[in-house]
């Protein structure tokens, strides 16, 4: 069956494949019993994964108050008023779960800027009028009423549904897993979390308080950051009353992993014109990753994407959600001959939202409209007016992050090519990279041709590479791996270019492997002997090879090298056996299917193969000793609660931290408690994630460990606590604007002679709360 690709924009609803249909949902003719059946099964599964995700909630400590709250406030006042506006401005046939996924991420665009204003006046809660502006527009206009109801509802395969539900599942469990385990509420524990939490609670607490927002760690500095989702966190926690910690803890991303796998799935619908291909596309989404064929801790080799850095990385998540209804409406716009001027006003909310929420994702768009552009040049002789809008808008939303919202800055990020992988071959190995680099840039890119394998079947019709929307994907995909391989972070934030390409690469790679399988005419049995046989493959390879990584000291680096010779001549082997008995087409479906198979899931089976690893066996190595966790003190949240409920947003504090607990010689100057509990602004607390600091990181210098760039403020701030004097107190009174000391009374930190020229207000345990002379206490 010949049907166009919904890539043309010739389509308001993709294609299927062959011997696949779908009538509508509610079609004439069709029984009322019958309805009602198809819409209780299709919401069994989505509600099968709010009750596991309840229960996991529960069970790490969050309250069925706060769930119910952040429930009501995630639906009524980002999903609905969004599902309204999508159906005025952005119409198509969808799934109801497609289309609810649509809503929540326009309601997220829509309400970061909404806050944003708000928040500058002064009424937080003045929020909540853009979603009640929704209500009583589309209740008091006639012709908006009907859209209360969707009138283009697509009816999907009884198993899609499942599918998505699966992948949200394994999202939510990994989380637990993954996160909520190390990652309690409560202290002491709470201090042992990951070094990047601190700094994303205290941006919370900066954005519940003041913008635009400055670096609460240091009095002073501007926040050059994509700090968009913070403002979003502030704006939940004003019109819920749930705290910035559950929210960023537990609850906050939860509704944003959910509307991205949907959207994802969308996407790869749309592109393959299949719902098979958005399955793998949804899967994919979450599971593309390094192709491991290592034993031991891989951790390091396939670090990144979705699964790892969904919770540690908000921002990444927000923009990954954005960015994702924004391509959609693009490859609507950009594909299509006609002008839809509607559809611009979702585009142009999302592009606003996506300026400051990460800053990956504008030039990868950048990319992928140029490429696009050039195709449609070498296409049509023209460029359409929408690709010219498209172009126009986010050229002026590109320049008005780096120029305002990033002030111009490096933020660490220089061209180092292959920076990623000397760090890598320096952990796998234990050596210096020296002239090896090339080698295991080599394996890393082997291993991103075969995650990404059915790309090579766009070839089976080379001429759809220069239509406009599979030139915008590819393009998105080349400047996000050329991005992570030319440049060099402290951080390797160079890789989130990577991570936030691989939702469209995937994409890419379902509508080539299924125009090979349709071609080449292959089975579904033979399709899933192949997938099988790959994976086992890649299972038998790593365990004949047996290279175990980090490698023992005094192994050759080139057996890091082994197991990709092996996959590198099984696929050449397999190909020219296949090519000689089966032909060439059927030769190249079969090893894309089974490389997809090997590539698809290759972040889960780096952590199987860890697991299977391990068991029974003791991980640490003889000649090196478990270093134990540092103690943290007791108290701290405590009294930072008690400062926070009686001191003014607006004062600021003095702190005797800046490094984190032992973490002191050398200094790691990641430490942002203070300000994150206090949700109060130091004078200087840790310094490491400031502009000023990262601008002066050079590769090879260690980016937590540069020392403050201002001495004498930092001698005067620690001179109040190490030697207290009354000129001590009033220099940081008076000079500086200090109001309250944080004081953290550990052995060496502090002088017990404060309370001579502080007035004391509160201690528990190790942390104490004084209050410089004259300055006056909030009730």
């Amino acid at each position: 069956m010949n049907q166009r690709s919904p890539v043309d924009g010739l389509s308001p609803s993709p294609a299927l494949p062959a011997g696949i249909s779908h009538p509508e949902e509610f079609s004439p003719g069709r029984s009322s019993a019958s309805v009602r059946s198809r819409v209780w099964w299709g919401w069994l599964p989505a509600g099968l994964v709010m009750a596991f995700a309840a229960a996991t909630l529960s069970r790490y400590g969050v309250s069925g108050g706060d769930m119910a709250a952040f429930l009501a406030y995630v639906v009524l006042s980002l999903t609905f008023p969004g599902v309204l506006v999508i159906r005025v401005l952005y119409a198509g046939s969808r799934t109801l779960a497609e289309e609810i996924a649509l809503g929540l991420a326009l309601g997220y665009a829509m309400e970061i800027p909404l806050y944003i204003g708000a928040r500058a006046v002064g009424v937080p809660l003045l929020v909540i009028a853009g979603p009640l502006s929704v209500y009583v527009l589309f209740l008091a206009v006639p012709s908006l009423r009907r859209h209360w109801r969707s009138s283009q509802r697509l009816a999907a395969p009884w198993w899609w549904s499942w599918v998505l539900a699966l992948v949200i599942a394994v999202l939510v469990a990994w989380s637990a897993i993954k996160f909520y385990g190390a990652h309690a509420i409560t202290w002491p524990e709470l201090g042992q979390a990951d070094h990047d939490m601190p700094f994303h609670l205290a941006l919370i607490g900066e954005l519940r308080h003041h913008v635009p927002p400055s670096v609460p760690m240091v009095a002073g500095e501007p926040l050059f950051y994509h700090w968009f989702v913070y403002a979003h966190f502030a704006a939940a926690s004003h019109l819920t009353g749930v705290e910035p910690l559950i929210l960023l803890f537990r609850l906050g991303m939860l509704p944003m992993l959910a509307a991205l796998v949907v959207l994802a799935g969308l996407t790869g619908r749309r592109v393959t014109g299949s719902w098979y291909g958005g399955s793998i596309t949804a899967v994919g989404t979450v599971s593309v990753g390094a192709t491991s064929l290592y034993l031991g801790a891989n951790g390091r080799f396939t670090w990144g994407g979705i699964p790892d850095m969904a919770w540690t990385s908000p921002t990444q998540t927000l923009g990954a959600l954005l960015f994702a209804p924004l391509v959609l409406i693009l490859i609507h716009l950009i594909g299509s001959r006609r002008y839809d001027p509607r559809a611009w006003g979702p585009a142009l909310v999302l592009l606003i939202a996506l300026t400051g929420a990460k800053a990956t994702y504008l030039p990868l768009l950048l990319a992928g409209l140029t490429v696009a552009a050039i195709a449609q040049i070498v296409q049509r002789r023209r460029l359409s007016p929408n690709l010219i809008i498209a172009i126009a808008m986010t050229m002026a939303c590109f320049l008005f992050a780096q120029c305002v919202l990033f002030g111009l800055v490096k933020q660490g990020l220089v061209v180092d090519p292959f920076s990623f992988t000397r760090l890598a071959w320096g952990e796998l190995t234990g050596v210096n990279p020296s002239g090896s680099v090339p080698g295991l840039a080599a394996v890393h890119l082997l291993c991103w041709a075969v995650a990404w394998a059915g790309v090579v079947g766009l070839l089976v019709r080379p001429r759809q590479l220069a239509r406009p929307v599979v030139a915008l994907l590819l393009g998105i995909g080349m400047a996000g791996v050329g991005a992570a391989l030319a440049f060099g972070h402290p951080g390797r934030s160079q890789l989130f270019f990577l991570w936030s390409a691989c939702p469209y690469l995937t994409a890419l790679a379902a509508r080539g492997l299924l125009a090979l399988l349709r071609r080449a005419r292959v089975t579904p049995t033979t399709t899933a002997i192949w997938a099988a046989l790959g994976a086992v493959t890649a299972y038998l390879i790593s365990f004949l090879c047996g290279v175990s990584i980090p490698l023992e000291p005094g192994q050759d680096g080139a057996l890091l090298y082994r197991p990709y010779w092996v996959l590198l001549a099984a696929i050449v082997l397999g190909g020219v056996v296949l090519a000689i008995r089966r032909g060439a087409l059927t030769a190249v479906t079969l090893l894309v299917v089974a490389c997809t198979a090997i590539g698809l899931p290759a972040y889960w089976h780096a952590r199987v193969l860890s697991a299977l690893n391990a068991f029974g066996k003791d991980d640490v190595r003889p000649d090196v000793q478990p270093v134990a966790e540092p103690s943290v003190p007791q108290g701290g949240l405590t009294a930072a609660r008690w400062l926070r409920a009686h001191s003014d947003p607006d004062d600021l504090v003095a702190t005797n931290v800046h490094c984190r607990w032992g973490r002191e010689n050398p200094c790691d100057s990641t430490f942002a408690w203070a300000s994150a509990l206090t949700e109060r602004r130091m004078l200087v607390e840790g310094w490491a994630y400031t502009a000023a600091n990262l601008n002066s990181w050079r590769p090879g210098l260690t980016q937590e460990s540069l020392p403050f760039w201002d001495s004498r403020r930092l001698s005067d701030n620690d001179a109040a606590f190490q030697a207290p004097t009354e000129k001590a107190m009033r220099l940081l009174r008076d000079d500086y604007g200090v109001r309250w000391l944080f004081v953290e009374e550990s052995p060496g930190k502090y002088s017990s002679a404060i309370g001579d020229f502080a007035e004391f207000q509160f201690r528990s345990d190790d942390y104490a709360v004084y209050r410089l002379p004259g300055v006056m206490l909030t009730q």
